[in-house]
Parts: structure tokens; C-alpha cells; sequence
């Protein structure tokens, strides 16, 4: 696969991309509208910000730019039971394995070793296989097959910042309205402002949609633990980048238009999937599914993509490393200043950003 590799090393610590964010504008719950959600156009300096609303998306693209998206499904990967020996257990499906095994995170007092039985709040028993570091491997013993159990017996992972239990709102609006193969643990939340009343808006302007599936893995919200960025060890995640979609990007790209990234995993998705070619040796979007470590961050340079839609990313985040990576790092900055000064919503259920960096050449 093609790292892109940075054109000079560069020395970067997780303190780098650290800001203040009052508490009362992390967003706990979404707007009654999808497409209602703030829009700060972000352009290359030294161009304005530019305040808008996420239904004025049409106005900002042209006919013929190609939006990707994610259509991963979020299952509701949390479950609950208890130990052999009383012990309460939380159980968060990061992967389903296949058959009735899943790769999970448990939340115990103590770990259970392998050969342990943990009984299921809902009916039936989860069997600990193994463990590989924070990851224990699971087989659960239902009468159903796991994602159907999942559906009726599971509740909705909602992010840790957000400070309530789920409702019932939360499963429609935790889930984009294209979602369609389910994997994810969370939802990639760029997704989450289009309802379907904007893509009819978008199709009528001539703008083209594309699918890629990238099943967001628990992993996305561990902190990054090393200050030296070069010795993160980035979660892996699985990832499908179809045939069509290539074909779609390069009639895109040969007609001038853009392709647009509808949030961070479509570009981790789209960037993995870069190969070197003898006509493109600096690397060609080729058809790919399998696992990503890939860890993009300023010094990257991020050649699938020409415009991205995202949400406003943690702190010292590995998401706000890879915008930071496409935009450049001063005028993500700038942006974040001016979305706190403005009491724009962060995260998952907040407000969005379009990235326009300067025109490909």
C-alpha cells in the first residue's frame, strides 16, 4: 500500500494539536433537522471563514464533484452481564468476527482469563477465548445468530463525551440515512447533516454520490497516549473500497472535478487504498478491502481527495491530525478559534466544516 510519505521529517507532539473547548458547546444531543447544522466554509488562507447553514452545501458544490460516503451501519454493540463470580462486566463489541465470535472491550474490576463465562443480562452467555492487549475475543452462546441478537438484546455505544444514557431518537439520528452495512461502533459522524430532502438537493445540482465502507472501530476514541507522534501505534480498522467507486473517482479527476470526502474515514478509507503505479508512482487509487493502520498527520500528503466535510474533532485527536494534515495546520487553528468564538456545536452531534484547500494543479 502507498504510505505517503512526508516530503521532510518532521517533529511532532500530541501538545501540538491541544485547544480549549468550554464543556457547554460539546453537543449531547442532535438538532431536530439534520441538515439545520452550521456549515463554516473553510478556504485557503488568506481567503474568509465563511458562516453558513449544511443545507447551503448545493450552493458550494458543481455539477460532476463526486461526495463519497461512508455506509457503514453502527450496531448496537453494547451489552451487559456478570461474571461466575458476581463481578459486573460491560461488554463493547469493537468487531464482529464471523459466526458467533466478536473481538470486544470489557469494562471489569478484574480480568477474566480465558475459558471465563460472563452471563448476559439479555439471555445467554459470552465465552472468553482469549485477549490481545485492551481486546478480549469472544464467543457468545445465543440462540440467534450475534447480529440478531445484537438488534434486540444490544444498546447504542453513544461517544463518552456525550453525557446521557441513549433514547429512543438516538437510534435514527446516531445513523446516517445511507447506512447500510453494519460494523461500525460508531458513526462517522460527517454523514450524520444529510437528510434526504439535501441529497435531492444535491442530485438536482448535478452532484454524483459514491459509497466506500469503513466500519469505525471502538479504537477511535482511545487518546493518543505518546507526546512523540512517531510512536503512536494507530488502531486498525476494516475498510472496503470498491471497483465502482474507483472508476467513479477517475471520471471525476479526468473531468476536472472534485471528489469530495463526506468525513475522516472516507479519507483514511480512500488514502489506504493509494497504490504506486508505473503511470502514477506517486501513488493511484486502486480497489481495496482489508485492515488500515494508516496514521495520517501534517507532513502526509493527502492526494485521493479535493474538498472535505467533517465535524469538529477532539483535541489531541488523531482526526484532528489528519484534517490538520489536509488543510495545514495554522488554518485548522484559525478555524477552531473562530467555530469557539462563534458557539459553533462540537463532535459527534455538532456542526461541520467544508475544507477547500487551493485548487489541485
Amino acid at each position: 500500500m502507498f504510505p505517503g510519505p512526508p516530503a521532510k521529517p518532521l517533529i511532532l507532539k500530541k501538545s501540538d494539536f491541544s485547544y480549549e473547548l468550554p464543556p457547554d458547546l460539546i453537543a449531547q444531543a442532535p438538532l431536530p433537522e439534520r441538515s439545520s447544522s452550521r456549515l463554516l466554509v473553510v478556504p485557503p488562507a488568506p481567503a474568509s471563514l465563511s458562516d453558513r447553514v449544511f443545507r447551503d452545501l448545493p450552493d458550494l458544490l458543481e455539477a460532476g464533484d463526486l461526495l463519497v460516503f461512508n455506509d457503514t451501519r453502527v450496531i448496537p454493540a453494547r451489552l451487559f452481564g456478570r461474571k461466575q463470580t458476581g463481578g459486573r462486566v460491560e461488554i463493547l463489541i469493537e468487531r464482529m468476527l464471523g459466526g458467533q465470535e466478536a473481538r470486544a472491550q470489557l469494562g471489569v474490576s478484574k480480568s477474566p482469563k480465558a475459558g471465563a463465562r460472563i452471563e448476559l443480562d439479555a439471555g445467554g452467555e459470552a465465552e472468553v477465548i482469549g485477549r490481545d492487549g485492551e481486546f478480549y475475543h469472544l464467543r457468545f452462546h445465543v440462540q440467534t445468530g450475534l447480529e440478531q441478537y445484537l438488534l434486540h438484546a444490544g444498546r447504542l455505544p453513544l461517544p463518552p463525551y456525550i453525557q446521557r444514557e441513549p433514547g429512543a431518537d438516538d437510534a435514527e439520528r446516531y445513523q446516517t440515512v445511507f447506512a447500510r452495512q453494519a460494523g461500525a461502533v460508531a458513526a462517522p459522524t460527517a454523514g450524520l447533516h444529510f437528510d434526504q430532502p439535501l441529497l435531492d438537493a444535491l442530485a438536482a445540482r448535478g452532484v454524483e454520490f459514491g459509497h466506500v465502507t469503513l466500519h469505525v472501530g471502538a479504537g477511535t476514541f482511545q487518546p493518543v497516549r505518546a507526546d512523540d507522534l512517531s510512536e503512536h501505534v494507530m488502531h486498525s480498522e476494516w475498510l472496503n473500497v470498491g471497483a465502482g467507486l474507483v472508476e467513479q473517482v477517475r471520471r471525476t479527476r479526468a473531468a476536472g472535478r472534485r471528489v469530495v470526502a463526506v468525513g475522516t474515514t472516507v479519507v483514511r478509507a480512500l488514502e489506504s487504498a493509494m497504490q504506486r503505479t508505473d503511470r502514477h508512482p506517486e501513488g493511484e487509487l486502486q480497489p481495496f478491502a482489508g485492515e488500515s493502520r494508516l496514521f495520517i498527520l501534517p507532513g502526509y500528503r493527502i492526494r485521493s481527495i479535493d474538498a472535505l466535510v467533517t465535524n469538529f474533532h477532539l483535541p489531541e485527536s488523531t482526526l484532528l491530525m489528519m484534517v490538520s494534515a489536509f488543510a495545514g495546520k495554522a488554518r485548522i487553528s484559525e478555524a477552531y478559534r473562530h467555530a469557539i468564538e462563534q458557539r459553533y456545536r462540537f463532535f459527534s452531534y455538532g456542526d461541520a466544516m467544508l475544507l477547500l484547500p487551493e485548487e489541485r494543479s
